[in-house]
């Protein structure tokens, strides 16, 4: 059956999606904050999608918020910066087909993914749970394993994607999950392990932190 997925999110359709979405949207006030925690996780990665996801997050996300009515009676979402600038953006555009660089990067990242969770497994052993940038006390429940000590997931996928070919090169299975295959090259996913490998800067924030970092 086809299913849409927003992360690891996985709706039924893209119409059911949609109406997750809305229901977060009319739920709010116009004005106010988006204070639940997990609407706050979908949106951030809703806005991901967007075809000008950086331009949108700039300095990183601090908050969303209910924007006023634009064009027509609905309201939309408002992405509240780190900086404390703000912007709309329509989830509408979000939800458009992910684009060949996109699923790439999808990818990518499921090829590497093991490797955080065995950073985090280290340092669970070592008895080193704590935010390496406040220095606060973590547990399993509020802890993320981030690239801000280093360059971005984004930036080394990037580095790799342009030093063989560009992302078009780079070959991928057919999923039933869009954007979740494997490289067809096992050799090349080999090159990609150890090119991660040799960039990730890993470290660990509390939650709260890693959502305000800007996005890269």
């Amino acid at each position: 059956m086809p299913q849409f997925l927003i992360a690891h999110r996985t709706y039924r359709t893209k119409g059911d999606a949609q109406e997750t979405i809305r229901a977060i949207l009319h739920g709010y006030p116009v004005g106010s904050t988006v204070d639940d925690e997990e609407h706050h996780l979908l949106l951030l990665d809703l806005l991901d999608m967007h075809p000008r996801a950086e331009e949108k997050i700039g300095s990183g996300v601090e908050a969303f918020a209910i924007a006023p009515p634009q064009r027509g009676p609905h309201p939309g979402f408002r992405v509240i910066r780190t900086d404390g600038t703000h912007i709309d953006f329509s989830y509408r555009e979000c939800l458009q087909p992910r684009t060949y660089r996109q699923q790439v990067l999808n990818v990518m990242g499921d090829e590497v993914k093991q490797t955080k969770t065995d950073y985090f497994e280290s340092r669970q052993a070592a008895g080193t749970l704590h935010s390496d940038s406040s220095g606060q006390l973590l547990d399993t429940t509020n802890t993320a394993v981030s690239y801000f000590q280093g360059p971005s997931f984004n930036e080394i996928a990037t580095e790799f994607a342009e030093s063989h070919g560009g992302w078009e090169a780079i070959e991928l299975t057919s999923s039933a999950e869009p954007g979740l295959g494997r490289f067809v090259d096992r050799d090349l996913a080999q090159r990609w392990f150890d090119h991660h490998h040799s960039r990730a800067v890993f470290g660990l924030l509390t939650q709260q932190e890693s959502l305000r970092l800007p996005r890269r």
